[in-house]
């Protein structure tokens, strides 16, 4: 059959952005305004209804708005606030349809949606990953987006209550709604699309340690904590360029892996009594000298007090690990802070810039030949999300996803 004049000038688009440099999803059926996708009327839902439980609801999918996407959903990560969410219900959220480290094909947009939150033109057939809510915000506009991070937005997936079904990724379909912001990311697989919000933590809190003016090429960096958060700060700083990375964890297994993402040493704190020991088996990693900076990545208050310890004077920290109230930490503010003059910065999910960033870093990282689909090392089908969530909180496997057919 032969293509119609609308699907031969998309291919030459294609054609010659390639060219320039640039791919760009070319979809003949969204170009000409048609879809080639047969829509149901309904769509599964997992819900959060009590502690530890999952039902997955069959909910009607309404109809789309003029500024709306509906998306068939190809994967979700579960995330530790997931996990949070399941075991205690820390933020009185249930029910909710959770789910926010997702990615899936775009079959259905309103009128007025033609590029993404990046100017990318997106259409029926492109894949997609969404950031967060702004809704009319003043303080958010296309032009300045380093004023505010996610704490001051909605997130797909952290959206509470019955009426909000299909607001999550743990779903298989999601419907994007106007004041959204989302990005085409059809040049990218699927797991590396699964990683971009995870990802983009990381990329936050570098950017954020970099504000120190400490963080450079030839530092020294540990890295306390071998989870998925740990162990994508790790590559990310190994994509930087910094090449001098000792990781803490418990876990010799994950400790290991720590190296297939750059580390250069580790030390497996179970193995030293007390903190004075742990202190000389890092600095031992470090040929006898303290960090210049440290990422602290675990959420125990125990691991924030003893990070100061492998920090040199003048040093610096950047805390990302406690993304719920994980407890007071004790320490002492004249030997850990004051004498010691570490300059230290807190770092919360990331901002919206931080997604082009993210899309770069997880380009390089298989350019640098770093193995970032290794640390999906479970996929459950949505129908078994329960399992899937119990296996994050048995700590099996590094990164937990839920697939959708």
């Amino acid at each position: 059959m032969a293509a119609n004049t609308q699907d031969i000038e998309a291919i030459v688009r294609q054609v010659l952005s390639s060219m320039n440099g640039s791919a760009v999803s070319v979809n003949p059926s969204a170009s000409s305004g048609g879809s080639t996708y047969n829509i149901p009327k309904t769509a599964h839902c997992a819900f959060l209804t009590e502690l530890k439980h999952f039902e997955i609801k069959e909910v009607p999918i309404p109809e789309l708005g003029d500024d709306d996407i509906l998306v068939k959903v190809e994967g979700c990560g579960v995330c530790g606030t997931d996990a949070h969410e399941f075991k205690v219900d820390p933020f009185k959220y249930i029910p909710v349809n959770l789910g926010h480290e997702g990615t899936g094909t775009v079959v259905k947009v309103g009128k007025n949606v033609k590029v993404d939150s990046a100017g990318k033109p997106i259409g029926v057939g492109d894949k997609i990953v969404t950031c967060m809510i702004f809704h009319d915000d003043p303080d958010i506009t296309m032009y300045d987006l380093n004023k505010q991070n996610v704490g001051g937005a909605d997130v797909y997936g952290l959206i509470p209550g019955y009426e909000q079904a299909l607001s999550g990724w743990f779903s298989d379909y999601i419907l994007i709604r106007k004041g959204s912001t989302f990005f085409n990311v059809s040049d990218m697989d699927l797991d590396s699309r699964i990683l971009i919000e995870p990802c983009a933590v990381l990329i936050h809190a570098v950017e954020r340690a970099k504000t120190t003016g400490i963080l450079r090429f030839n530092s020294r960096v540990v890295v306390q904590g071998c989870g998925p958060i740990g162990l994508i700060c790790v590559a990310v700083l190994r994509t930087m360029g910094i090449t001098n990375i000792v990781t803490v964890d418990g876990n010799d297994q994950r400790l290991e892996f720590s190296h297939e993402m750059g580390a250069t040493g580790h030390v497996n704190f179970m193995n030293h009594k007390g903190i004075e020991a742990l202190t000389e088996a890092v600095k031992a990693e470090f040929g006898g000298k303290l960090a210049d900076f440290a990422f602290q990545c675990t959420g125990s208050p125990a691991g924030h007090s003893n990070v100061y310890k492998f920090i040199r004077n003048g040093g610096g920290l950047c805390e990302l690990g406690f993304f719920i109230n994980g407890g007071d930490a004790t320490i002492n503010p004249h030997f850990d802070i004051c004498s010691k003059e570490i300059t230290t910065v807190g770092s919360w999910v990331y901002t919206l810039r931080d997604y082009g960033t993210t899309f770069e870093f997880l380009k390089a990282a298989k350019r640098d030949g770093i193995p970032m689909n290794k640390l999906i090392t479970h996929k459950f089908a949505l129908k078994d999300i329960n399992e899937a969530l119990e296996t994050n909180l048995a700590q099996k496997g590094l990164k937990i996803a839920v697939m959708c057919e």
